[in-house]
């Protein structure tokens, strides 16, 4: 008799070479849609059980390579070709202790072990089980599961990012995994940010996520980092932009001027002839690098700024100025 199973990767609606992020995305969205405590609907509870045994399998590693050797072509109800060392195994749905069968096989009661092929995939996937060579207990009970991670977001100013802070965020702790006093149950965290966080840098708090079922560990937190927009630095990577006015004599003549950075102001050279929109690299004046790998750096982009109410003596200068160069910003017609 051949053994059909469900495909993980189609109950989560991802393909084969779906990124870890991806399953988690996707495992996320259809776990709030189809929870008990929200979905009532018939068959939403059986829905949400086989949405989180496929994400137990295809989020673990190690799981997901065991199972994906279960058949490079498997499709949805397609016939399940054992892993190594299972062959001689014969599955017997409809209950019966016959112990081993004809020829030396071992003989699995799908009805004994009590959940289906739930049960049987937590055997090939380390759940407590038995394994190739091993006995099938009379009396089987599977390990708790881990709890679901969460994740959350915070923000933070871009001089915090720079320096580094610890900051206190208060959530509300469970999720859509824990139960209803788990999920109205706030929670407040220290939260250390290193000098140089960037903007989407994840930090794990190991064990802070949702309960597990049955007294399982709890699943992990994850706090996703956002950068505030800052009013005069825009952020790229570890490298930070600003945009700097300069007078049309400075930038015709060339100057020294003054640039504001995260640590203070600092002196730049600005050569004669330097353009509107052209960029001066600061070298260093950046984002710290995680793990001490350098610092970044600031990149200054120049704006010539001309005065909008010209005095008397201001006015007949640039009409001494037109009068007298040679110089023609756009090509004769």
């Amino acid at each position: 008799m051949a053994v059909k199973y469900q495909d993980y990767y189609a109950t989560l609606g991802v393909p084969r070479t779906a990124s870890a992020d991806d399953i988690r995305k996707a495992y996320r969205k259809l776990a709030r849609q189809y929870h008990p405590d929200v979905n009532k609907s018939a068959g939403a509870e059986a829905r949400f059980k086989q949405l989180t045994e496929a994400n137990d399998v295809l989020s673990d590693p190690g799981k997901r390579e065991r199972y994906d050797r279960l058949g490079a072509g498997w499709q949805a109800g397609e016939d399940f070709a054992p892993p190594p060392g299972w062959e001689d195994v014969r599955f017997n749905f409809r209950g019966g202790r016959e112990g081993r069968g004809g020829g030396g096989g071992r003989r699995v009661d799908f009805e004994d072990l009590g959940g289906g092929f739930s049960s049987f995939f937590e055997t090939l996937f380390g759940g407590g089980g038995f394994g190739p060579g091993q006995e099938h207990e009379e009396e089987w009970e599977s390990s708790p599961g881990r709890g679901q991670d969460e994740e959350a977001e915070m923000t933070v100013t871009l001089e915090e990012a720079y320096r580094g802070v610890t900051r206190t965020i208060t959530l509300t702790a469970g999720g859509i995994g824990g139960n209803v006093r788990q999920r109205h149950r706030r929670k407040s965290y220290d939260v250390r940010l290193p000098p140089g966080t960037t903007e989407g840098t994840r930090i794990r708090l190991s064990g802070q996520g949702a309960a597990g079922p049955q007294g399982g560990g709890a699943g992990d937190l994850y706090l996703r980092i956002h950068i505030a927009p800052h009013t005069r630095f825009r952020l790229v990577g570890y490298d930070l932009e600003e945009d700097l006015p300069v007078a049309p004599w400075e930038a015709a003549l060339g100057a020294t001027v003054s640039v504001p950075t995260l640590e203070g102001a600092a002196s730049m050279k600005l050569p004669a002839g330097t353009q509107s929109g052209q960029r001066v690299r600061l070298k260093g004046r950046g984002m710290p690098r995680r793990k001490g790998e350098g610092i970044g750096d600031l990149y200054v982009v120049v704006k010539i700024m001309v005065p909008r109410n010209l005095t008397d003596a201001e006015r007949r200068l640039f009409e001494q100025l037109s009068a007298t160069s040679p110089f023609r910003p756009r090509p004769e017609s």
